[in-house]
């Protein structure tokens, strides 16, 4: 259990503290419920591009980093889907700088032409890098777009496409800061050597008088019940042949969702998981494969992928795929199996939880997903499943009518 205390300002603005009297420095953590699930066709991508243009300058803040580093400060961000999240790190002695740091990009980002047009080649370059002249570094893209028909999700974080990115105008860029930069739509987290009203004092005093505005979001758009088995055949020059089988789940805290998580890692974590035994260890087709789940707000994927030996096709690859999936729902999964698969588990919760950054972002996770509480509570019915649960969502989730696959050929030379 992660003690906190938890503090809601008039303005909506979510305060939680982490209290951890051994700390020597303190963390900051800023979570903004946008990701690029909030997004519309056309103008993907802006959730991420975001990302990189809250470190630029705001009203009093020439150089957003430039400011922390002389506190003792350093910083960084990611984005998702569902989430923004930006951090910090600093001594406990120099936290109000963070304060004032956040408050003021929250409040009065500097959205100039030039920042954008900077941001925006340092964008287009990543976007090139990982993704187009990466070998399979675009999987995500034609995947997500296969899987998903009308849901947001049909398109990366990075964006749905080049033209995207180098389209944004200043009003969309300007909209989506008023539509999703205020303090009703964030959670923040101050953890380490911290005391609580210390804390709310200085939240009230930098974050409380920025007001919220009153965005119109549109609703996000539901994927309907595929009714089918989707594929896609693609050819690029890279090494070897790679497959990506993925299956339709049910969302974070739907029921279904913790028995896709263990499902997966009896299926795929580590080197003694059945997928690494039967398909790399004892097999001639996968040279490398794995299982996990994109751990979705909404409706997600539950996916296989993996990468064939040289000259084997994807094709024949999932051939043996599909005969340890049909061997894995025939027989019956031990007490023993399952058990190891939670200890797994719960020695990656242990380890997690040592960074006193982990703890405050799980904290902030949590709460965006409803009450901190929930990250114990997750992990207490994920605990509490038995085989036979595991059993009966297996049959309900790999069906080949909820799956869609990707065969990610090499080019002939």
């Amino acid at each position: 259990m992660i003690p906190y205390q938890r503090t809601f300002l008039d303005n909506g603005l979510e305060v939680i503290t982490h209290q951890d009297p051994n700390s020597k420095i303190a963390v900051f953590n800023l979570l903004y419920k946008v990701g690029s699930r909030f997004e519309k066709p056309g103008k993907t991508g802006l959730a991420h591009f975001f990302e990189h243009l809250m470190f630029g300058s705001s009203a009093n803040v020439p150089e957003f980093d430039r400011a922390l580093e002389r506190a003792g400060g350093s910083c960084n961000a990611f984005t998702s889907p569902d989430i923004t999240n930006y951090y910090m790190t600093l001594p406990p002695s120099n936290l109000e700088t963070a304060f004032w740091l956040e408050s003021d990009r929250m409040l009065q980002l500097t959205l100039s032409e030039k920042t954008v047009e900077t941001q925006r080649k340092v964008v287009l370059e990543e976007y090139k890098q990982r993704y187009l002249n990466q070998p399979y570094g675009d999987i995500w893209h034609h995947l997500r777009k296969l899987a998903f028909d009308s849901h947001p999700y049909r398109w990366p974080t990075i964006g749905e496409s080049l033209s995207d990115i180098e389209n944004y105008t200043q009003e969309d860029v300007w909209e989506f800061y008023r539509q999703n930069y205020y303090p009703a739509n964030a959670i923040l987290v101050v953890a380490g050597n911290v005391d609580h009203q210390e804390v709310l004092g200085l939240a009230q005093k930098w974050f409380g008088p920025i007001p919220n505005p009153q965005p119109k979001h549109k609703a996000i758009p539901k994927e309907q019940a595929q009714s089918g088995r989707k594929i896609q055949e693609l050819e690029a020059r890279v090494p070897t042949d790679a497959l990506y089988k993925a299956f339709k789940m049910p969302a974070r805290g739907e029921e279904g969702y913790l028995e896709a998580d263990l499902i997966t890692d009896m299926l795929g974590f580590g080197k003694s998981s059945l997928l690494e035994q039967k398909l790399v260890r004892n097999g001639d087709r996968f040279a490398s494969v794995g299982a996990y789940i994109t751990g979705s707000v909404d409706p997600g994927l539950l996916v296989f992928s993996g990468k064939m030996e040289k000259n084997i096709k994807a094709k024949l690859a999932e051939e043996a795929l599909d005969e340890v999936l049909r061997e894995f729902l025939e027989s019956d999964i031990s007490e023993n199996q399952l058990q190891k698969i939670k200890n797994q588990s719960e020695s990656m919760k242990v380890y997690e939880s040592i960074q006193l950054l982990n703890r405050a972002m799980n904290l902030a996770y949590y709460a965006h997903l409803g009450n901190p509480d929930i990250y114990e509570e997750e992990f207490e019915k994920k605990s509490a499943i038995s085989p036979d649960q595991i059993q009966t969502w297996a049959k309900k989730l790999l069906d080949e009518n909820q799956s869609s696959v990707i065969y990610y050929q090499a080019q002939a030379l």
